[in-house]
Order: C-alpha cells, then structure tokens, then sequence
C-alpha cells in the first residue's frame, strides 16, 4: 500500500513539473499559492497532529520571517535568498520564546496564548509604520534577478519537497514517536523517560521556522508583504486545511491545501464569507469524518482499489 503512495505521489509530482506548459498563468498562480499552504499546513500539523499543541500563532512566524527578510533586503541590501534563512531562523526564536512561555501550558490555555501573541504580532505590523508600511504593505524586491512565475512555480515545488521530506524524516525518527507518545498521554510519555518539555520545545521551534521560511518565500514571491499574511484568517484557513485534509496523517494537510485552496477560486463571490463556508465545512468533517478526507482514502477507497 506504501508503495503504490509512493507511485501516486512521483505520478502527481509528474503532472506538477509539467503545469506550466498546459495551464494559464492564473492557475499557475494558485498552484504557488496551494504550495505555500502546503508548507504552513504540513509544519502546523507537525505540531498539533503529531504533538497536541493546538497553537494558533503559525500564521504570525509566517509574518515574521516575511517581514524580516523583506526589511533586512531593503535596510540593510542583503540578498532574499540570505534572507529566507534569516527570517526563518528569527521566528524560529520567537518559536522558542513562546514554546518556553507555553512549556506548562496545555489545551485551552495555549491556544489562548498563542491566539494572543498573534493578535499582539498583527497589531505592531501593522502599527509600526516606518519599518513595516502598515496596511500599505511593504515592497519588497524578488528572489531572483528577474520575476517568472514559472520560476517561483519550481522554487515552491523543490521547497514544500524538502519541508516534506523534513517532516517525513521527523515522524519516522525517535523524535516523532515522542512527538505521539506525548500527545496521547503526556504523563505516561515522562514516566518512559520522554523529556517531554524539550520535545515540546523542539515541537515549536521547528514548526515556527518552517513557518517564517515560508512566509518569506511567499512574500517576495507577491513582491508585497501585508499584515494579512498573519491575520486570524490566515491561521484558520491553515487549520481548516489540516483538519479537511486529515490532521495527524503526513498526506492530510497536502490534500487539504490543494482542495480548499482551488474551492476558493470557485467560492470568492461570497467575499469574506468563504471563510466562514471553510470553517462549516472543516466542522462537518471533523463530526463525520475525523480523520479527513485522507482518513476517507485510507478507510473507504484504498481497500476497495486493493480487492479489485
């Protein structure tokens, strides 16, 4: 079963490497934008679906490793490609800042005080006018020496393989299976010996920095970073996207991203109302369908592909 997966997935990835020879430039654009999601989904499930910690500040590493790869490119000239790394490895130490904060925290606890770090995160972007332009937005100049859809279209491509290869690796390791021990029962995970504090810790710090790596890619891909990059409705699309997709499964945040993120081409009519359609949509699945649409595949379809 593992095998034909892997089948699929070189079969998809096939069809992916050849998009920008049969579609229009406007589905290449939201097949860059579904990638990005896929990096934002597939790093917040490493730690919520494999750890426990519902943490709502994702989108606001992403702001932060935008916003200081785009700042440091036009104050101080450093080149984006440096600045990708830069941003990411400053929300990895917010990651930690705020996993250090959270270390004892738990449930609604945490997700109360990640929400209000994202709000805090939002309001001084979008306050602190001289060095993030506010609502404005900031300008920021592009990855390469010249801008190509097609391009970018590749560098998300490679980047969201390598994420996912990250977080693959992770998931198989014994790393991983601390991250599962403590989500199911962090007690019985320290009475094994699990340092379930660091493993949290390291949970946030890789997670935030996944975060801020693709916030950055993304802002100098729209050469336009705004405080909606880690707006509130930037975090529940992701967790939409997940819980759609199949929280605590590997494939279950790809699936999500790439299907909400083409029903909301079909859905923008309804304006901001199409976050509320994805939230009414994540809440049915989680009711009728927990696992996802993942879940759905593995329990439903898989099987009878296997007897046929």
């Amino acid at each position: 079963m593992l095998k034909s997966k892997y089948i699929l997935g070189l079969f998809i990835l096939a069809i992916f490497l050849s998009f920008p020879i049969y579609i229009g430039k406007y589905w290449l654009h939201v097949s860059i934008i579904s990638l990005f999601y896929v990096m934002m989904a597939s790093s917040w499930n490493l730690l919520a679906g494999y750890t426990g910690q519902v943490s709502f500040a994702h989108a606001a590493f992403a702001g932060i490793g935008a916003y200081v790869s785009g700042i440091i490119a036009i104050k101080l000239n450093i080149p984006p490609t440096i600045g990708l790394f830069i941003g990411a490895g400053i929300a990895s130490l917010f990651g930690l800042g705020l996993g250090m904060l959270c270390i004892k925290m738990g449930g609604i606890y945490l997700s109360l005080t990640t929400l209000a770090f994202s709000e805090i995160i939002r309001l001084i972007i979008t306050n602190e006018y001289e060095l993030t332009r506010g609502t404005m937005g900031l300008e920021v100049p592009n990855l390469i020496g010249f801008y190509s859809k097609t391009i970018y279209f590749y560098i998300m491509i490679a980047v969201s393989i390598i994420f996912l290869l990250i977080i693959y690796k992770i998931i198989k390791s014994d790393l991983g299976t601390s991250f599962r021990a403590i989500s199911n029962d962090e007690l019985a995970a320290n009475s094994l010996g699990i340092n379930v504090i660091r493993v949290r810790i390291v949970a946030f710090v890789i997670s935030s920095a996944m975060a801020g790596f693709a916030g950055a890619l993304f802002g100098h891909y729209l050469l336009l970073i705004t405080p909606d990059i880690s707006s509130l409705s930037q975090m529940f699309l992701i967790l939409a996207m997940t819980i759609i997709g199949g929280m605590g499964s590997f494939f279950g945040p790809i699936i999500g991203a790439f299907f909400l993120e083409t029903l909301s081409e079909y859905i923008r009519i309804y304006g901001e109302y199409h976050v509320l359609i994805f939230g009414i949509v994540a809440l049915i699945i989680a009711r009728f369908a927990p696992s996802g649409l993942d879940g759905i595949y593995q329990e439903k379809i898989s099987p009878k592909m296997a007897k046929s």
